[in-house]
């Protein structure tokens, strides 16, 4: 039962309290995930999965359900929307796209894309198609082998982002064209996503898609050509010396921000691209990534992020694959997730004449889904798409590839180095 409408109060203190559990478990999870040698990003989703109903809701159900069902949802969502559209600014801004510059890392780029998006996305449309009759047998199955197909294909941007971080990847030639990758398959896959949306809530129009298509390209071109160079002139006009971001400055750039995210949410993908297209264009002016660092990005990182892996954590529940058969749906569904997106990614990265090593950090790093797959998984399940059990299944395979990335690149990382 909602708390009635007429007294905010009594949500704004709701809402304090799951903010407040949120961030100290995302804190614990996030430093026992650092002690096992994980990125902290990893335990920040397991926090999500323990207070959701898969661990706090079985172990206290009636405090599970008056902390996260008893009032509304709302505030939190919002704030975690806000928070991944500034997270998404943080990533454009810490990659050195200057390096794109040479043409092989240029192939590379365009060969990951490519081949990493499509062998994942025909992996998953089989296993839709093959698993409709069980497990969504009242789906329209061609619209959930689609969304399946998405959610296998896509890569987690803004965990990726956070992993290279971690790693010091942000200005090498292996996380450029990794981010690059990842962020122009990401932009595929959600143009499709639009399409499979506005096909499976049966709105679909080809003029209606071939426009916003249309749109979105002029957007970027706009942006890259005109929108770079306005920014440019605005930041040289303010001091940033000492790592310090003017008020008004800040004020700026999060209506900037916030501005570009509303555009492309208007034209059909996800608010977050338009946040990390404005970080691109700001992508070379050094002093203003420091400042934005040394003043916002733990705000963002503390504050904002967690509540999103909390909200999709409260949908999931890993008790409802309670037979082995949803249990090796689940373990099928993770085995080709993985060979489809890591063993194309890296097929890829050799075609594009990388060697092996550098293949193998490529594609791990490809591999990460996370973020990106929670916000397609969560859209599918709104629309009724995505049966409850094939939404844990997906949830589980987004945190296991991303447990990947980590392991994988601390074994293959040092011979891709002693090899550049």
């Amino acid at each position: 039962m909602q708390a009635p409408i007429g007294n905010p109060e009594s949500l704004l203190v709701h809402t304090l309290l799951q903010i407040s559990l949120v961030i100290l478990a995302a804190r614990v999870a996030g430093r026992l995930a650092v002690s096992l040698h994980q990125p902290r990003a990893v335990g920040e989703i397991v926090a999500g999965l323990v207070l959701g109903p898969s661990v706090f809701g079985k172990l206290a159900p009636e405090s599970f359900a008056w902390v996260f069902r008893s009032h509304d949802a709302t505030p939190m969502t919002i704030m975690s929307q806000i928070g991944l559209i500034m997270l998404m600014f943080q990533v454009g801004m810490e990659f050195d796209f200057a390096l794109l510059s040479d043409r092989r890392n240029r192939r590379a780029v365009v060969l990951v894309t490519l081949i990493g998006l499509l062998a994942p996305f025909g992996l998953g449309f089989a296993y839709g198609w093959g698993s409709a009759p069980e497990l969504a047998p009242s789906v329209q199955p061609v619209a959930y082998s689609l969304f399946l197909g998405v959610a296998m294909a896509i890569t987690a941007v803004p965990i990726l982002g956070r992993i290279l971080m971690e790693f010091k990847l942000t200005r090498s030639r292996l996380g450029v064209i990794t981010i690059a990758a990842a962020g122009a398959s990401d932009a595929i896959g959600w143009v499709l996503l639009a399409f499979i949306s506005a096909y499976a809530s049966q709105h679909f129009e080809p003029f209606a898609m071939a426009k916003q298509v249309g749109l979105l390209a002029a957007y970027v071109l706009v942006s890259w050509y005109v929108t770079r160079h306005l920014l440019r002139h605005t930041v040289r006009r303010f001091d940033l010396g000492s790592q310090s971001l003017p008020q008004d400055l800040l004020a700026i750039l999060i209506v900037i921000v916030f501005g570009s995210a509303m555009l492309t949410s208007e034209l059909g993908i996800f608010a977050i691209f338009g946040g990390f297209l404005v970080g691109v264009l700001l992508h070379d002016q050094h002093e203003l990534v420091e400042a934005w660092n040394h003043k916002v990005a733990d705000l963002v990182t503390v504050f904002f992020l967690p509540i999103f892996f909390t909200y999709t954590g409260l949908r999931t529940d890993v008790g409802s694959l309670e037979t082995a058969g949803l249990w090796g749906w689940c373990a099928l569904l993770i085995f080709l997730a993985v060979l489809g997106k890591f063993g194309g990614s890296y097929l890829a990265s050799r075609l594009a004449g990388l060697p092996p090593a550098d293949a193998r950090s490529i594609a791990i790093m490809m591999n990460t889904r996370a973020l990106m797959e929670l916000i397609v998984v969560n859209l599918g399940y709104d629309l009724g798409v995505i049966p409850r059990e094939v939404f844990t299944m997906l949830v589980l395979m987004a945190i296991v590839s991303t447990l990947m990335t980590a392991p994988g690149l601390r074994r293959w990382l040092p011979a891709s180095e002693r090899a550049g």
